[in-house]
Parts: structure tokens; sequence; C-alpha cells
């Protein structure tokens, strides 16, 4: 990923849960066009990998490389969502259903620690093979399969049955998956919650439009 200049997220703590908000929609999205085509953006896939391998960040901006347009397709689908225009309807399914399991995540401590736990073996892996190595995508892959999949909130991935059987498919599928909970729990920390997305749309839009 190309290195883009630092731009310091802002104090709002609004603007906060709009930037973690987009990231899970970034993976929502994401999920649906890997299922679909077989392919992902490589700028907004090595966002949410990097992000969910940095678990103890330098700053807020830098869990997701520290500009805004790292997370420029979640933040678009955000804005179709607040500003309620069409958006696709699979997409945002994913990704309130992210919102619905990191919840349930958050009330499993055992799950919790287990999950911290495999996240810091993959760390070292990722610093031997790089972030974006298919042995680090499968650790992934295998960290969500063994955690949130066990949970009867499940998401059903809809796409091309022919590339979701393909090498190496669920393992990427599962991987975005986990970077969307990565985000959702970032969400959550910065005080967001489901009630505000109704209560609070208007200042939710005027950020996203301040985010640009």
């Amino acid at each position: 990923m190309t290195a883009t200049p630092i731009h310091r997220s802002p104090d709002s703590p609004t603007a906060r849960q709009a930037l973690a908000l987009a990231g899970v929609f970034q993976s929502a999205s994401l999920v649906d066009e890997l299922a679909r085509t077989g392919q992902v953006e490589p700028r907004a896939w090595e966002t949410l990998i990097r992000a969910t391998l940095d678990t103890n960040p330098d700053s807020f901006e830098a869990i997701y490389g520290g500009h805004p347009n790292n997370l420029r397709r979640g933040l678009d689908v955000l804005e179709a969502v607040v500003g309620r225009k069409q958006s696709n309807p699979v997409v945002l399914r994913y990704g309130f259903t992210l919102l619905l399991l990191m919840n349930k995540l958050r009330q499993d401590d055992d799950m919790m620690a287990g999950l911290g736990q495999n996240l810091t073996r993959i760390q070292g892996q990722a610093e031997h093979f790089g972030a974006t190595h298919e042995n680090v995508i499968a650790s992934l892959g295998e960290a969500y399969q063994e955690t949130l999949s066990t949970l009867k909130t499940r998401i059903v991935v809809q796409g091309d049955p022919s590339l979701l059987q393909s090498r190496m498919m669920p393992e990427r599928v599962r991987a975005i998956l986990l970077a969307g909970i990565r985000f959702a729990l970032l969400w959550h920390q910065q005080g967001g919650r489901r009630w505000k997305l109704v209560f609070q749309r208007g200042a939710l839009k005027k950020t996203l439009d301040q985010l640009g």
C-alpha cells in the first residue's frame, strides 16, 4: 500500500465513530465484491488487514493507515445509509450483522480472550511473512472460524458458488469479516451505539460531509 501522509483524526467523537463505522461497512462491501467477482480493491483490502493486526496502535488514525481515503469505500457506503440513498441491501445486511456479532463477542469473555491470543500469534506471522501473505490471511480466517463462526448469529455470504469454493476464498472472506469486527469494536469503544444511527443521523451526515 502506498504511503499516505498522516492526517490527524478529528477530536470529535462523532467523527471517530464515523471512521470506525466506515471500516465496518468497508468490510461488508469487500466481502460482497470478493464473493461476486473474486477480486478486491488492494488499498481497501490492505487497510482492513493491517487494522486487524494492529491491536495496539500508536494513535486512532494509525489504525486505518493515517488517511481517511483508506476507508473511502466504507465512507461512501455509510454516506448512502445516512443520506437514505439507494444502497446494496446485501452490503447493509453484512454491515449491521457485524455490529450484532460484535455485541455478542463483547459479552463472551472467553471468546474475546481466545481471539486476542490468536491475534498475538498471528502478529508474529505477519512480521515474518508480511501482513497480507496467504499464511497470515489463512490464520485470520481460522481465528474468525474458531470464534465468531460458532455463534448462533452468523453471516451467510452470497455470491458465485464456484468462486466461494475456490482456493483461499473462504479464508479471505473470513479475514475481511474479522476486520469488520475489529472496526465494530473500535466503533463501540468510541461511543458508537446502534440507536445513535437513527437519532443522530444529522450529526453523522454533517461529519461525513466534513470528512469529504
